[in-house]
């Protein structure tokens, strides 16, 4: 870092003491920064990093709701609106007991240079609760939706701010979400994406990221290795849409997967995973990982008592896909002592920047979510043009669309990386430069 760059991560480091999680994406973004400042003098003589890394706002408020047994309940809401210079805020909402603000503004200040990647006109966001879906009846979650909608529908809009899903906020979520902004403001517009095909949503979004990540991948392995899919050994972890659609797309490329996971543990398969089973399991029983095995014998089961991760597995393409921070340095040292040529990020910032700093140093290809994962927002922005100009791309075409996308996504941060002299493994520092660069200009011209 560069002395402007240092006295700025002291003084948040200080100032956001107890965020660890924003602290952590804001070193990283801050590194980047240093790349541009060297090459820009407007950054430092107008203050724009700072004008950059403080959210714009954020919005607090209580969800009080009833559940099937009449007891009262209540949940904090939250809504992340991190900086608009290149679009109306967009960014999803997560239901996760871990949900608070250090991590909404971590996922919202990625979010940022994410939207800025897929050059479309979208700027950054993020929000949800720390109410838990799992195990709640859909009486439930409708009554939480309607009770968060009552509060959000003031901050949103079509031309505003267009959230979407993320962690426990799929189609079912949205569209109760979309119902009650609807009864509330009597306006049928596109101020939600992930919605059903039935009212405004896309071909394709619940795949989008999945797809979107073996697509970057891929364009990452061929450009870098001159390498493809085909005949790899690939380990996935999640078992959400991100994962599912990734391993589905992996087999459609060429490629083997022989692992997903849950919360409670991993699966194992060495012939590889049986991706018609595991959607029956988890999209259309709501069950566990674990049920797996009831159907396929020959595969093995890890709880997480276990001590062991779906990293202990040799294999050629890594995609952690569950969560953030779930991938660290001994994880790291596994994957480079198991051969992994290229880790590709389908969850927000999962891995953590030792573990990072290991894979580049030794050769590994890192591709972050923020560009590897793009894709789902890709389609989001995508959606709201369709609701826009009332219209539907039919499936070949969207999906068309996302893999020139994701193609242009890695052209960019290749010539980037060029440009400044970065690593050609460290997809990383590349794609936050790429990012920023935009949002910084935006910023930096429409003053104060």
């Amino acid at each position: 870092m560069n002395n402007y760059v240092d006295k700025i991560f002291k003084k948040y480091s200080e100032k956001y003491s107890g965020e660890k999680e924003y602290l952590n994406t804001l070193k990283e973004i801050l590194n980047s920064f240093s790349y541009l400042c060297s090459k820009y003098d407007f950054i430092e003589k107008n203050n724009v990093i700072e004008r950059f890394i403080e959210p714009d706002r954020i919005i607090e408020f209580k969800v009080p709701w009833v559940d099937d047994n009449g007891n009262y309940r209540v949940n904090k809401g939250y809504r992340v609106q991190f900086n608009n210079a290149i679009g109306p805020y967009k960014g999803g909402l997560r239901f996760h007991p871990s949900v608070n603000v250090s991590i909404l503004k971590f996922l919202g200040l990625e979010q940022c240079v994410k939207n800025s990647l897929t050059t479309l006109q979208m700027g950054g966001a993020k929000g949800g609760s720390d109410f838990d879906p799992k195990n709640k009846s859909d009486n439930e979650i409708m009554h939480f939706c309607n009770s968060f909608m009552n509060e959000l529908y003031k901050y949103i809009g079509p031309n505003i701010d267009v959230p979407a899903g993320d962690i426990g906020v799929g189609k079912r979520e949205i569209g109760y979400l979309f119902g009650q902004y609807k009864r509330i403001t009597n306006k049928f517009n596109g101020v939600l994406t992930g919605k059903s095909l039935e009212f405004g949503g896309s071909l394709i979004r619940p795949e989008a990221t999945g797809y979107g990540l073996c697509y970057f991948v891929a364009e990452a392995l061929k450009s870098i290795s001159s390498d493809d899919f085909k005949g790899k050994i690939v380990t996935i972890s999640g078992a959400g849409n991100v994962a599912i659609y990734a391993a589905e797309k992996t087999a459609e490329l060429g490629g083997k997967v022989v692992t997903l996971s849950d919360s409670d543990g991993w699966i194992y398969d060495e012939n590889g995973i049986d991706i018609e089973l595991v959607k029956e399991i988890k999209f259309n029983k709501r069950e566990r990982i674990k049920k797996y095995l009831e159907f396929r014998k020959n595969a093995k089961y890890f709880d997480k008592k276990s001590g062991l991760s779906v990293r202990s597995i040799k294999s050629d393409i890594a995609l952690p896909c569950a969560t953030q921070n779930e991938l660290h340095l001994e994880d790291a040292i596994k994957l480079v002592e198991n051969g992994v040529k290229i880790v590709g990020e389908g969850a927000n910032m999962p891995t953590d920047l030792d573990a990072i700093d290991y894979l580049i140093k030794h050769n590994v290809i890192f591709a972050p979510g923020k560009a590897a994962n793009a894709g789902g927002v890709a389609i989001s922005g995508l959606e709201m043009s369709q609701n826009a100009i009332g219209l539907y791309f039919e499936r070949k075409e969207m999906d068309l669309k996302l893999q020139n996308i994701m193609k242009s996504i890695y052209t960019s941060i290749k010539s980037t990386a060029k440009e400044f002299e970065v690593n050609k493994y460290d997809l990383l520092t590349s794609a936050n430069i790429c990012g920023l660069k935009k949002i910084i200009f935006a910023i930096n011209e429409q003053g104060l």
